[in-house]
């Protein structure tokens, strides 16, 4: 480490994704670099996102396509990805020996599945490049003159430079340090700085028969949701119950959406489970199982709706039919199928493809895996990602307000604004 009194040429403030990428490429381009780090490594949000697997990018390369999953912010975002884009994330990782595989719905993984060798791979680069990494050091303040950013107050003591990287990242995980902090200092220095509210996270429910299945799984099933009793939107895919509601991909990329509606009234779903039959063909399906069991408790038939023919419909997982037929509230707990009555079957096909749910909220902050909230991208200068407040100032990652759904979208977006930052310096 450096005299403090000497200067650097940049201080990149985060080890996150966009801070490794930023401070790496400023220092291939020749630059001094210092990053500062509050824990006691780099990369530690890095390790434990995608359920450890580390959802690198979304293997979507038509540029207009990928971009439509940021909303408003695209119009912003265009520059920025033709300078790092998604084929130079996949050229990236595999020069430096770790090649992508792709999954379902594009999303791009290292192909060894583990995300601690996304940030083995950055450290290098870090390292090959002469970046200088200050770990355990918080920074405290940014002291300014005449507009300028001059020195970085730590807990380590006063490092100044001649530009300051801020990628601080938001307010998700705050268990890996994420707790906003270069969102005060960019308050402090002028910026506007949009409230974080959880962007792609779990939702909670009323219902207590949804609550008593965590862990069970719906893998094709169709829920649809309802504003004051009129139908928003509808979504099929898989679903998770939790011991609080909702989650999976499919719920956790509709939390904006819900978050939007639960602003405007009350918000109500209905769960399909069933959404290849229509209530006829599902009717006849629960004759066929009955007719099959007839002596048996009707609850456990429900988890026999077995294929049949060409039509493949998989039986319900034990939990869920359980509390299904607890749904249907029939007048003895373990009555015989032979003793279902024809409407008592109606109702139970109704269940089937239209459970009721009462939405009660957005999960915290703390469940979240993305948050938006930060500085809106009119006060950035996104083919550069420099600061139209501060001269010297480039923001990066998740410290910018960009909403985006899972599936590799928030790490693109950090690779992307961390190179074209470190890339203007």
């Amino acid at each position: 480490m450096r005299n403090k009194n000497q200067k650097y040429d940049v201080i990149v403030i985060g080890g996150g994704a966009s801070g490794m990428m930023a401070a790496g490429r400023a220092g291939e381009r020749g630059k001094s670099v210092l990053l500062i780090e509050k824990n006691a490594d780099v990369g530690k949000k890095l390790d434990i996102t995608g359920g450890g697997r580390c959802n690198i990018t979304n293997a979507e390369l038509d540029k207009h396509a990928f971009l439509k999953n940021y909303g408003k912010a695209q119009q912003f975002l265009y520059s920025p990805l033709s300078m790092f884009g998604v084929q130079d994330t996949f050229d990236f990782f595999t020069k430096r020996g770790l090649p992508l595989i792709v999954e379902a719905r594009k999303r791009a993984f290292p192909e060894t599945q583990k995300a601690t060798d996304v940030t083995r791979v950055m450290k290098k680069y870090l390292a090959d490049n002469g970046v200088e990494i200050l770990a355990k050091t918080s920074v405290q303040d940014l002291r300014a003159e005449n507009g300028r950013i001059v020195e970085a107050i730590t807990s380590h003591g006063i490092y100044s430079a001649n530009d300051f990287i801020i990628a601080t990242g938001g307010l998700s995980h705050p268990e890996t340090g994420s707790t906003g902090d270069g969102l005060k200092w960019l308050l402090s220095l002028g910026h506007k700085v949009n409230p974080a509210t959880p962007t792609i996270v779990p939702i909670k429910v009323r219902e207590a028969w949804a609550k008593a299945q965590p862990g069970v799984t719906l893998s094709n099933m169709k829920i649809t949701f309802f504003s004051d009793g009129k139908k928003a939107f509808s979504k099929k895919g898989g679903l998770l119950f939790t011991h609080f509601g909702l989650s999976g991909p499919l719920i956790l990329n509709s939390a904006g959406a819900i978050g939007q509606l639960l602003s405007e009234g009350d918000v109500t779903a209905t769960i399909d489970m069933f959404p290849d039959l229509d209530f006829a063909e599902l009717e006849k399906k629960l004759l066929s199982a009955i007719d099959a069991n007839k002596n048996k408790d009707f609850k456990n038939v429900l988890e026999k709706i077995v294929p049949a023919g060409r039509l493949q419909v998989p039986p319900l997982p034990a939990g869920l039919a359980s509390a299904v037929s607890g749904l249907l509230t029939l007048p003895e707990p373990k009555i015989k199928s032979h003793s279902v009555t024809k409407e008592d079957r109606k109702r139970l096909v109704h269940i089937l493809k239209s459970a009721p749910l009462t939405i009660t909220g957005l999960m915290g902050l703390d469940r979240a895996v993305i948050s938006d909230g930060g500085v809106p991208l009119t006060e950035v200068d996104t083919r550069t990602c420099a600061s139209l407040i501060v001269p010297n100032l480039y923001i990066t990652g998740d410290v910018l307000h960009i909403n985006r759904p899972s599936g590799g979208y928030s790490l693109q977006m950090c690779w992307t604004t961390g190179y074209v930052a470190g890339s203007n310096v």
